[in-house]
């Protein structure tokens, strides 16, 4: 029997959107009426499209989440965590650069979570392993990049479906 995850930790640049914040786009980002995001240059800004049914999924299964990037451009990035409506789903955040073992000792510091009850979604497998030397186990960590689908299914498979993380019936809380 599994159990399903404590918190639930998400890199942001080509974990939640396809591109580096820092170097993709040009912030400041503004909404439109239509709900659409653009960056100052009138490029649209866009979310992967599995992101928001994840993280509402989540959600409903009331599992914490988290946000933790490395990137330089913080205030861009809460920027469009904001615009895209994702704040209400992250019960932390940690966003500035350094290690990424910083982040997750600052989520345990304030959570009380252990790490190995997180589960770390991250397009960088050096993120991965640097966390796992922090006592989370290695498999499950995710690199989600280009092939994030099949990473999920091989890392997580009760908890995975080919469209979003899910909770599966064999799971406890």
């Amino acid at each position: 029997m599994c159990r399903k995850p404590a918190l639930v930790v998400f890199d942001l640049d080509y974990t939640l959107w396809p591109f580096w914040v820092d170097t993709h786009v040009d912030p400041p980002f503004h909404k439109n009426s239509d709900g659409s995001v653009q960056d100052q240059n009138q490029r649209p800004v866009r979310l992967y499209p599995e992101v928001p049914e994840v993280l509402h999924l989540l959600d409903s299964e009331g599992i914490a989440m988290a946000a933790a990037s490395r990137t330089g451009e913080i205030q861009g990035a809460r920027q469009l965590l904001d615009l895209f409506g994702l704040n209400r789903y992250f019960r932390y955040t940690e966003i500035y650069p350094g290690s990424k073992t910083t982040h997750f000792q600052r989520l345990n510091q304030q959570s009380g979570i252990p790490f190995h009850r997180m589960l770390f979604f991250d397009d960088e497998s050096r993120n991965i392993h640097d966390v796992g030397t922090l006592g989370q186990p290695t498999s499950q960590g995710c690199c989600c990049g280009e092939n994030r689908r099949n990473e999920y299914q091989s890392h997580l498979p009760p908890l995975v479906t080919s469209r979003v993380i899910k909770v599966g019936s064999k799971c406890s809380k």
